[in-house]
C-alpha cells in the first residue's frame, strides 16, 4: 500500500450471516496496532438496514451500494447454504468487482461470490463441510476441499473460521508486507502465516502438550534458519528418522517439512528486506538459502516477484 489514501475495507451484512467473521474481519482491519504508523484501514460495515447476525443486532455505516466504492469487499460466512444467497448482496458484490475491488469470501461467504459469477473458472474454497453443497450447485466453479485459502488475485475465498484469519492476515500481508502482518498476528494473539495451500484438517492442529517433539524442535528450526539445515538435521534432532519425521510434520502441520522449512525462510526474507537496508546476498544468507540466486528463484516461484521488487514495495 503506497498510498497516504486509507485501504478501504467494506464488510458486507444482511441477515443470516455468521457472527465470528464478522466480527474477525472488523478486528483484523478496524485496529492498527500501536507498533505500526502511518495510516490503517478504513472500515464500513455495508447493509440494506439493521441486520441479524447471527444473535447480535447489527446497525450498518452504509448501503449495500457502497461496497462497489471499496478498495476491497468481504463477504462473511452465511449461515444457510441451502438458501440462495440474498439477491441484493449478489448484486452489490458483482457490481464492486466490476468497478474494480478485491471481492473476498469467509467460509459460507463463498457462495454469494458464486452465485454473483466471480468465481466461474476459477478455483475456490470453504468450509470442508460445505465443498461439495458449492460444486454441485455451482459447476464452473473449481473447489478446492483440501486448503485453508485460495488466492485468484482479485477473487479469494478461505474455509472456516481459523482459516478466516489466515486469509485475513494474508491480505494483510500483500497490502503492508509481513512485518505488519506479524504485528497484527501478535495484537490479536494468533499464529503469524499459514500457507493458503496448508490442509483445512490435520490429524493434530498443534502440538498437543510440551513434551511433543515438534514442540521443541520448531523453536530450534527457527533459531537457526541462517544454517543450511536439511530434512535430515531435522530429523536427527528430533530423535527420529526421516520417515517418521515427515509423517509427524503432516500430522502437526498439514504440510512436508521440507516445504515448511523453506516457508519459513521466505518469511524472514520478507522481513529483513522490509525492515533492513541488506544486500540479497546477505539476506539469503541469513536465510539459509546460501546465494542471492538461490533466494531470488525460490522467492520469484513463492510470491510472484523478486526480492528487489518486493522491497521497493514494501518499505516506508
Amino acid at each position: 500500500m503506497t498510498s497516504t489514501r486509507p485501504h478501504t475495507v467494506a464488510l458486507a451484512a444482511t441477515d443470516g450471516m455468521l457472527h465470528f467473521e464478522l466480527a474477525l474481519a472488523t478486528e483484523v482491519f478496524g485496529s492498527r496496532p500501536d507498533a505500526v504508523p502511518g495510516p490503517w484501514y478504513e472500515v464500513a460495515i455495508c447493509g440494506p438496514r439493521a441486520v441479524r447476525v447471527g444473535r447480535f443486532l447489527v446497525e450498518p455505516d452504509a448501503g449495500l451500494d457502497r461496497l462497489a466504492r471499496a478498495d476491497t469487499v468481504i463477504v462473511p460466512a452465511l449461515a444457510d447454504v441451502d438458501q440462495d444467497p440474498p439477491a441484493d448482496l449478489v448484486a452489490a458484490v458483482r457490481a464492486a468487482h466490476a468497478a474494480g475491488a478485491r471481492v473476498v469470501s469467509l467460509c459460507t461467504g463463498v457462495f454469494a461470490l458464486a452465485a454473483a459469477g466471480l468465481l466461474d473458472g476459477l478455483r475456490a474454497t470453504t468450509h470442508w463441510a460445505h465443498t461439495e453443497a458449492l460444486a454441485a450447485r455451482y459447476p464452473l466453479v473449481t473447489v478446492d476441499p483440501d486448503v485453508l485459502y485460495v488466492d485468484n488475485g482479485r477473487v479469494l475465498s478461505s474455509a472456516g473460521k481459523a482459516a478466516a484469519m489466515d486469509l485475513c492476515l494474508h491480505l494483510v500481508r500483500l497490502d503492508r508486507g509481513s512485518a505488519v502482518a506479524n504485528a497484527v498476528a501478535r495484537r490479536l494473539v494468533v499464529p503469524p502465516h499459514r500457507a493458503g495451500g496448508q490442509a483445512q484438517f490435520v490429524a493434530t492442529p498443534v502440538p498437543a502438550q510440551d513434551g511433543d517433539a515438534l514442540a521443541e524442535l520448531i523453536p530450534w528450526v527457527m533459531a537457526r534458519l541462517d544454517q543450511p539445515l536439511t530434512v535430515e538435521d531435522l530429523a536427527r534432532h528430533a530423535h527420529m528418522s526421516s520417515r517418521h519425521l515427515a509423517r509427524q510434520f503432516r500430522a502437526v502441520t498439514g504440510t512436508t517439512p521440507l516445504q515448511w522449512l523453506l516457508t519459513q525462510r521466505i518469511r524472514r526474507a520478507q522481513e529483513l528486506l522490509e525492515t533492513t537496508d541488506d544486500s540479497v546476498d546477505a539476506v539469503a544468507s541469513a536465510t539459509g538459502m546460501g546465494t542471492g540466486t538461490t533466494l531470488r528463484r525460490h522467492f520469484h516461484r513463492t510470491l510472484g516477484v523478486p526480492p528487489d521488487t518486493y522491497r521497493r514495495t514494501f518499505r516506508t
